[in-house]
């Protein structure tokens, strides 16, 4: 019998894996394609192929299609199993049968992504498939680290960053954990409506907040107070975030500060909402996308981002378990 030969993508072709996950990524998340339109032609068909796998793995993690609703989790660990089966059998060069995998392959094999960076968000689905909930700040932030953070220090090194430079890949993995801070304060609801919660246990406490009861109409108070909270922590690694994007080239700086703009922005109107912010989703209007975009522009061009008060002195190692 003869051997599979060991082909980045799996030897599909590189304009098919390139439209299949450019298709992806208009379905599954607006705001990102959005962003990635700021990329060059290259950076942008990279990061498309890289959003395939993550949609791709986060529809196998969680049982549904597209981010939609949660299927059965029974089987869960069972499904963690399979996405890393494929993810390094498409690491090592091997057919997958799945477009998002092999496109992941490709990816990885272009720009350097190595098994450890994909094995980091591979945790994070497997957090969740554990029912796992943070008792501290610092547990919060390491569930940050594994669904957004790595998926940031991916994407760094795809807009071209050495894999070897851990100064700007830790700013990189600032930016995912600002993204994923914002997407918990939106989502607080909607994440308990699904039995999940990611605040911190310590602060529910603090709050004299039963379980399982902080969404209830009666804590709202105690609820905008958390959120208010998790947005200082969002402003504090958007701040480092950006002493990074400086070091990127023009165009992949300006869809990073874009980016960064829009998703601040997310949590900036549920700290303003207060109370009421959970009445409705918090969104953030096409038109003011769009005024981002310009002023992400503006900052790109001049490049001269407003950094941190003091010094940085965190990094993804103090995010990853010891």
């Amino acid at each position: 019998m003869r051997a599979t030969p060991s082909v980045p993508g799996g030897g599909r072709n590189r304009a098919a894996l390139v439209e299949k996950a450019r298709v992806a990524i208009r379905e599954g998340s607006h705001s990102f394609h959005a962003a990635a339109r700021l990329f060059d032609k290259t950076t942008r068909e990279r990061a498309w192929l890289l959003y395939a796998w993550c949609r791709r793995c986060d529809d196998i993690a969680d049982n549904q299609h597209m981010g939609g609703e949660l299927g059965d989790q029974s089987d869960a660990k069972q499904r963690i199993a399979k996405i890393r089966l494929l993810t390094q059998r498409a690491l090592d060069g091997y057919p997958t049968a799945d477009p998002a995998f092999d496109a992941f392959g490709l990816v990885a094999s272009e720009v350097g992504i190595t098994a450890q960076m994909a094995e980091d968000v591979i945790a994070g689905f497997e957090l969740d498939a554990d029912d796992w909930r943070p008792r501290t700040e610092a547990d919060m932030l390491r569930y940050c680290y594994h669904v957004a953070g790595a998926v940031g220090v991916m994407m760094a090194v795809v807009m071209g960053v050495d894999p070897k430079d851990q100064d700007t890949l830790d700013r990189a993995n600032d930016l995912g954990l600002a993204f994923q801070l914002s997407n918990i304060a939106r989502d607080i609801v909607e994440d308990d409506a699904a039995g999940r919660c990611y605040l911190p246990i310590q602060w529910l406490v603090e709050q004299d907040i039963e379980p399982g009861q902080h969404t209830k109409p009666h804590h709202r108070e105690e609820l905008a107070e958390m959120a208010a909270r998790l947005v200082e922590l969002v402003e504090k690694h958007e701040a480092a975030a950006r002493v990074g994007a400086e070091r990127l080239p023009f165009r992949s700086r300006w869809a990073v500060l874009s980016a960064a703009r829009i998703y601040g922005a997310i949590g900036r109107k549920v700290r303003e909402r207060g109370p009421e912010a959970w009445n409705s989703r918090t969104v953030v209007p096409r038109w003011e996308k769009a005024l981002y975009g310009m002023r992400a522009f503006l900052s790109a061009a001049i490049n001269r981002e407003k950094h941190p008060d003091g010094e940085i002195t965190w990094g993804i190692k103090d995010f990853r378990p010891s």
